[in-house]
């Protein structure tokens, strides 16, 4: 694939993802809230670190490379 085959590609899908998260929230209203996501709220702070939502994007991304790999030859 070309390079700028490639980063067509990856701009389409971030529009598509653009698009899901801005006219269809309920979709993806789960992302950030699973067990292991750690939220702490003190007094004058905040901190959120999404360890499970990563491993779910991990495992998604790295399950769609490999389909596209087999495809591809």
């Amino acid at each position: 694939m070309r390079p700028g085959t490639a980063l067509i590609l990856a701009g389409a899908v971030l529009v598509g993802v653009g698009l899901v998260v801005r006219y269809a929230p309920w979709l993806v209203s789960w992302f950030g809230r699973l067990p292991g996501d750690i939220r702490y709220e003190g007094d004058s702070s905040r901190a959120f670190i999404p360890i499970t939502s990563m491993i779910v994007v991990s495992v998604v991304a790295s399950a769609i490379i490999a389909i596209v790999n087999r495809f591809r030859g």
